[in-house]
């Protein structure tokens, strides 16, 4: 394993192994369980239709790549929003979020992040946004290794 100058535990750069045993791709397609567009938090209007009663997802970017089922055990059923709370200024986010929030009975939160150390970022502004809504809204964090298995 290399380290980078930068130093952050998230930015390692890791070979990942793979069982080739389990051909996954024989199983056939995987449709795609994405229930609205867009997805970057950036370009999400608050008061879009589809947020109302919304099992909301808030996904960090990377996830979604390093979680090969991420469409049949998160997006389904939920409305997904996506960021990276290491790259972005979060300030915005904490400021979109609390106006999704503030603006629509969100029915509960999934906040999906990576295990690096960066990317817990994405869980303090979904709770800086709920805090400033003034809302109660049920929230589970799930964390995902970078080989892809799931942590919590």
């Amino acid at each position: 394993m290399k380290n980078l100058a930068c130093g952050c535990p998230g930015s390692q750069v890791r070979t990942l192994e793979k069982n080739q045993a389990c051909d996954s791709e024989a199983a056939g397609r995987v449709e795609s369980q994405l229930r609205q567009w867009p997805t970057q938090l950036t370009l999400v209007p608050p008061t879009a239709p589809w947020l109302q009663n919304a099992h909301l997802l808030v996904a960090a970017d990377c996830v979604p790549f390093a979680y090969g089922d991420f469409h049949r055990d998160f997006i389904k059923d939920k409305v997904l929003v996506n960021a990276c709370p290491k790259l972005d200024d979060c300030e915005p986010y904490v400021e979109k979020l609390t106006q999704i929030f503030a603006r629509n009975t969100i029915a509960s939160i999934t906040v999906t992040i990576m295990e690096v150390p960066c990317c817990r970022g994405m869980v303090m502004v979904v709770k800086q946004a709920l805090e400033a809504s003034g809302k109660d809204i049920p929230l589970e964090v799930v964390v995902i290794g970078v080989d892809g298995e799931r942590r919590s």
